[in-house]
């Protein structure tokens, strides 16, 4: 049977915990349709049960009760991408180590070829929090599949929720791989333009593979068998 849209939400959230992307703070969302998408509940997403429902938030109109202030970044996402179907806002370690050195992840392998030339850095270490600054964040992430935050981790937005966190995850790696090299003092490679229109792809069940690996052992995961 195949999840819907409150069971991926779930998963996502726990996965997001599970391997070290989220602690007490972030939230994830899935596209409901053209007016509406579910977002996380105001809570740790590793805490997220089986049994929640999400918080329904239009794309019009006010936040409900239950969305947090900053899922105003989500709703200007998905009201400048109608092809994006899932947003992930999170704090990964590696990606906050390389901001606090106002810098973001290359791309110096193939997981970092999805942000390729590197993601774009909001300058601002301020919650956003207002309209006003969700609206600029948005536009400053404009078509990439990511923006950092400066001390604050990132948002990451895919066609899917399960692709979103994926990409969250092969960021993170980024990032990782980025601060490894800094501390040789090497001369990295990067990716050139062809490498990377050679390399960041998703065929051969790429996306589905990593979401597999996200939600290996969730318990809602494993009753799908």
């Amino acid at each position: 049977m195949q999840p819907n849209p409150a069971q991926i939400l779930r998963l996502a959230a726990r996965a997001m915990h599970r391997h070290g992307l989220a602690h007490a703070y972030g939230h994830v969302s899935t596209r409901l349709d053209g007016a509406r998408f579910l977002v996380s509940p105001a809570q740790p997403l590793g805490t997220v049960s089986a049994q929640e429902a999400g918080v329904i938030v239009p794309l019009d109109g006010d936040l409900p009760a239950g969305a947090l202030p900053e899922v105003r970044i989500h709703r200007e996402v998905y009201r400048n991408r109608p092809e994006i179907g899932g947003v992930v806002r999170v704090q990964p370690p590696a990606i906050m180590a390389l901001s606090a050195m106002g810098e973001t992840p290359r791309a110096l392998h193939g997981l970092g070829t999805y942000f390729a030339p590197k993601p774009p850095l909001w300058p601002g270490v301020a919650l956003v929090r207002d309209d006003e600054q969700a609206v600029r964040v948005a536009a400053m992430m404009g078509d990439n599949a990511a923006i950092i935050l400066s001390g604050n981790g990132c948002v990451v937005a895919g066609e899917t929720l399960e692709e979103a966190a994926g990409l969250t995850y092969f960021l993170e790696d980024a990032a990782r791989l980025e601060l490894a090299v800094r501390a040789t003092d090497g001369a990295p490679r990067e990716y050139t333009v062809e490498e990377v229109r050679q390399r960041a792809v998703k065929a051969g069940m790429l996306f589905e593979r990593m979401w597999q690996y996200l939600c290996f052992e969730d318990e809602e995961w494993e009753g799908q068998a």
